[in-house]
């Protein structure tokens, strides 16, 4: 559990995997001048002029519920972990307990259907034993903290994270959660199409414990059970847009004040259960939740209580056990998605690996594909766009000095981390073999729980990675104040080293100034520089900024996407950061010896390559049912809307492309944050 970890892509939640894009036509220049659809002009939607062609000969394939430009580094990645863990698990004769020995056996039990098959949900019987044999009170929480262990968050959440007003320490940490819906506004939206979903999600359960034996008029009650509980949580679970302001979900409770907020709920017998009687305080992020929580544990009966867990224990597992469980989880999954197809075994195996094992396969992946070279080019980029910040926070004309050393420090105290972790995880703990496919996936998801927990209490390593180094992402955390570019996105077409300076300043440098601003936008500025939540503005400084920010809820509200309106208020944080990111990658490139050296491509000024070349990765077809489902539960804006709705902000693009300020891509009451 990371509170406040800001991440460049939000879109990689329910199908992470993509297929191919299509080979461009690529210049030396990194431009995809046949993407551009020139039947669309420039100041009407920039997003459809720059990929409008790309968007047109790249329909989403059935499997997928999104189909975008970056995904072709993602395939790419994919393919070569893919092969890395198949031509290891061909050999069947590594020493036990080395790594080779458990990527190879994890694929191995991944890709073994026809056992897989033949146990169907057998694996998982001691664990509905246990669920069963709950008889009383006590029994129950057990049971709840058992399975908190193997990853099964029901009815809460409970994890690590950083003190957010003690940096220098790592504390428990629990939350809202239990719910099978993607969020609680699946439950609550009085709307056609999430009464469907609501409806569909019924059956769902129904024909998955169906599955597992229950008789249909059992399975019926059960499932209702179950809808009423889960309605019940999100009804008490504040929205995600409360959920941004880090004052409103840190609460620090010793053991004495969490008994008194839940006294049905013993705490100190839960932190032993998991092995960890040692706690004493952790923050209890959602009180109201808890509150709610503490009634609803005496309240419902045991009965329905065991109904509840065990549809989560088989909810959690079923893509992992045989085929009709594998297939009738699809089933709401795509209702969910949209996607069509499922997608092939081994691409479900190699994700499911990638997260059990992932620095493992992420140490593997950086030997074969990330030379030091790329780690240089990469950062001297990085020290530009730090200097442009550097230089905007010297020069805000609105700031105050004492508000503006303040930035400064903190801006000098931001750590940078290219590529990949100095030190590996240690996976010497983790059982892995041929056998049980699912058990092998619970061992490591209560491995990695386990390796979480025992973070509480101790001083945080700053050295640690919160990401994958193959993964096509980027983030920032403002309890470390550090900013991070795994290996996995240090290609192109995010950065080529034999692209012009104008496009790898558009797309990588994009990034990294996105990244940058988070620790400026409207959560991140509430961090100061040692990780702390605390307030080091001006009050009259601080009011000028919420005003700049509230600009932005404000103007990307006016969106709208397949008939829901981006929900402003969520969005502001990393629309704040798309807008100042790719502002300070602009200045960076003019302040940089590149751009004395740039020249004219194709007809195009280098300020006219720099935004295409951040337009191009941001290519992406979306399927409706996706599309809502991210509306309401992700923190980025839509892809077209960064790209039109932060261009719009941008005097300097309406400069480059000749854009007057009476149209969609020039905001007229214009937003400016750095």
């Amino acid at each position: 559990m990371r509170l406040f970890v800001y991440i460049l892509f939000g879109i990689f939640t329910l199908n992470s995997t993509y297929l191919l894009a299509a080979t461009p036509q690529q210049s030396t220049s990194g431009l995809h001048l046949d993407w551009l659809d020139q039947n669309v002009k420039p100041e009407q939607n920039f997003f459809a002029f720059a990929n409008g062609t790309w968007c047109k000969q790249n329909p989403i394939p059935a499997a997928y519920s999104s189909w975008s430009v970056f995904a072709a580094l993602q395939e790419k990645n994919l393919q070569v972990i893919h092969q890395i863990i198949k031509t290891i698990a061909k050999n069947p004769t590594y020493k036990p307990g080395t790594i080779d020995q458990k990527v190879g056996d994890f694929y191995y039990s991944g890709m073994n259907t026809a056992a897989i098959d033949k146990l169907g949900a057998t694996p998982l019987q001691p664990e509905f034993l246990r669920i069963e044999n709950i008889k009383q009170f006590p029994d129950l929480q057990h049971e709840i903290a058992h399975l908190q262990l193997l990853g099964i968050d029901a009815p809460f959440g409970f994890g690590q994270m950083q003190d957010f007003k003690d940096s220098s320490q790592v504390i428990g940490a629990a939350e809202q959660g239990g719910l099978g819906l993607p969020d609680r506004d699946y439950y609550l939206k009085k709307d056609k199409k999430f009464a469907e979903i609501r409806h569909a999600y019924v059956a769902h359960i129904i024909r998955m414990l169906k599955l597992l034996g229950d008789k249909p008029e059992n399975a019926t009650r059960a499932a209702q059970t179950i809808m009423h509980m889960e309605t019940a949580f999100a009804e008490a679970s504040i929205s995600r847009i409360e959920a941004r302001d880090p004052h409103a979900i840190y609460h620090l409770m010793n053991l004495a004040q969490l008994q008194q907020a839940t006294p049905n709920f013993n705490w100190q017998t839960f932190f032993t259960d998991l092995g960890h009687a040692e706690i004493k305080q952790i923050n209890l992020s959602t009180p109201k939740f808890f509150n709610f929580l503490n009634t609803q544990l005496k309240n419902i009966s045991l009965a329905d209580w065991k109904v509840y867990l065990r549809w989560h224990l088989i909810h959690t597992t079923a893509s992992l056990l045989s085929k009709p469980f594998v297939d009738e989880n699809f089933s709401m999954a795509k209702k969910l998605s949209g996607a069509q197809k499922l997608l092939p075994r081994w691409r479900r195996v190699v994700n499911e690996e990638d997260s059990a094992l992932g620095f493992a396969i992420g140490k593997l992946y950086v030997e074969k594909m990330f030379p030091p070279s790329s780690k240089k080019a990469v950062r001297d980029i990085l020290v530009n766009i730090r200097s442009a910040l550097r230089k905007d926070l010297q020069t805000l004309p609105w700031m105050t000095p004492a508000t503006r050393q303040a930035a400064l420090k903190k801006l000098d105290l931001m750590e940078e981390r290219i590529g990949y972790p100095d030190k590996w995880r240690d996976y010497s703990a983790l059982q892995i073999d041929r056998g049980s496919y699912v058990l092998n996936v619970m061992r490591a998801s209560e491995f990695l729980t386990r390796y979480e927990l025992n973070k509480i209490g101790k001083p945080v390593d700053k050295n640690e990675w919160s990401m994958l180094p193959q993964q096509v992402n980027a983030y920032y955390d403002p309890s470390r104040n550090n900013l991070n570019m795994p290996a996995g996105i240090l290609q192109p077409p995010f950065f080529d080293p034999k692209a012009s300076a104008a496009v790898n300043y558009g797309a990588i440098g994009f990034v990294m100034g996105h990244e940058m601003t988070h620790a400026f936008d409207d959560e991140g500025a509430q961090f100061d520089g040692y990780g702390n939540l605390q307030n080091w503005w001006t009050a009259e400084d601080l009011k000028k900024f919420q005003s700049a920010t509230n600009c932005i809820a404000n103007h990307f509200s006016q969106y709208e996407e397949n008939g829901m309106h981006v929900q402003g208020k969520l969005v502001t944080g990393e629309a704040t950061a798309d807008l100042g990111g790719l502002t300070l990658a602009f200045n960076a490139f003019h302040a940089s010896s590149d751009y004395a050296k740039a020249k004219t491509v194709n007809g195009f000024s280098p300020e006219q390559q720099f935004f295409l070349g951040a337009a191009h990765v941001w290519a992406l077809n979306i399927r409706p049912e996706e599309a809502r489902r991210l509306i309401i539960t992700d923190p980025h804006p839509p892809a077209l809307y960064r790209i039109n709705g932060t261009f719009a902000n941008m005097p300097q693009f309406q400069v480059a492309f000749n854009i007057l300020n009476n149209g969609p891509m020039a905001n007229q009451d214009r937003c400016v944050i750095w």
